[in-house]
């Protein structure tokens, strides 16, 4: 008996320097918008890649700026992120392999329920807000959606002031600047996920929709392995080429919350 525990106890610390040296090749870093993670949708598509590929996948849910800036440092093989212009630019100096248009859904301008102002298009909206000094709040977080809204603002040609009291940075997720813009009335952007899913909005409604400007795409970049010599780079390119198959596609278009779809997969 003792002899068999002995023997038990040196399989197990065999099979664990084992598992040590395969650390690497069960795990990748991905580096993502706040939507896409606080939705559930990624814990839904990750659960599902382990369970085919057992490669975990960490999640850093950041807003786009900063996970670019993640990705760009080396801390991340993936980057699932929706500010093209952005991407564009980490693809074109050469931190990124190869990217892909993924899925899409789109901004809302959401406001106080009393607003009874027809929103004939968003620049004529946020001119009325500015002109009025209705209260805006603004993530300031440069996430992909604080540099939707600031193009927004650009379209109007009105130059922004953080200093007025009207204008509201809160250097907040959306999550919490949509909770700050109910408590206070006031008026935010906000992707049409993140406003479906959120709960405590009583106080608030969209006020304006369906625009062009309001298109909101997201992109999967596989990260430049030569940022980092531990990248994970078969596990990240697993990753990336799963998402480009007719399973994710089901999984993206079929996650709803309250019986409405929040992405919709447009691979490209």
């Amino acid at each position: 008996m003792y002899n068999k525990k002995i023997i038990k106890f040196l399989l197990i610390v065999f099979f664990c320097f084992l598992n040590l040296g395969n650390v690497k090749a069960d795990k990748i870093i991905l580096a993502s918008t706040t939507s896409t993670y606080d939705t559930g949708l990624l814990n839904l598509l990750n659960d599902k890649f382990y369970n085919k590929f057992k490669i975990r996948v960490q999640v850093l849910s950041l807003g786009t700026g900063q996970a670019i800036r993640t990705a760009k440092d080396g801390n991340a093989e993936i980057l699932l992120v929706h500010h093209k212009p952005s991407e564009i630019e980490f693809m074109n100096n050469g931190y990124g392999e190869v990217r892909y248009e993924i899925m899409y859904n789109d901004y809302v301008l959401v406001g106080p329920k009393n607003d009874g102002g027809e929103c004939k298009s968003v620049q004529h909206k946020l001119e009325e807000i500015h002109n009025n000094k209705y209260l805006f709040i603004s993530r300031g977080d440069d996430s992909g959606t604080h540099r939707k809204e600031l193009e927004m603002w650009d379209l109007t040609n009105i130059k922004i002031d953080k200093s007025k009291k009207w204008y509201l940075s809160v250097g907040q997720g959306m999550g919490s600047t949509l909770l700050i813009s109910n408590e206070k009335k006031g008026y935010t952007l906000s992707d049409r996920s993140t406003w479906i899913a959120f709960n405590k909005r009583d106080n608030l409604k969209i006020v304006c929709e369906n625009f062009p400007p309001l298109f909101n795409q997201y992109g999967i970049i596989l990260v430049n392995s030569k940022l980092n010599k531990n990248f994970n780079y078969d596990g990240a390119k697993k990753y990336i080429n799963w998402f480009k198959t007719n399973e994710v596609k089901n999984l993206i278009n079929n996650f709803k919350a309250k019986g409405k779809q929040l992405f919709f997969y447009n691979f490209n």
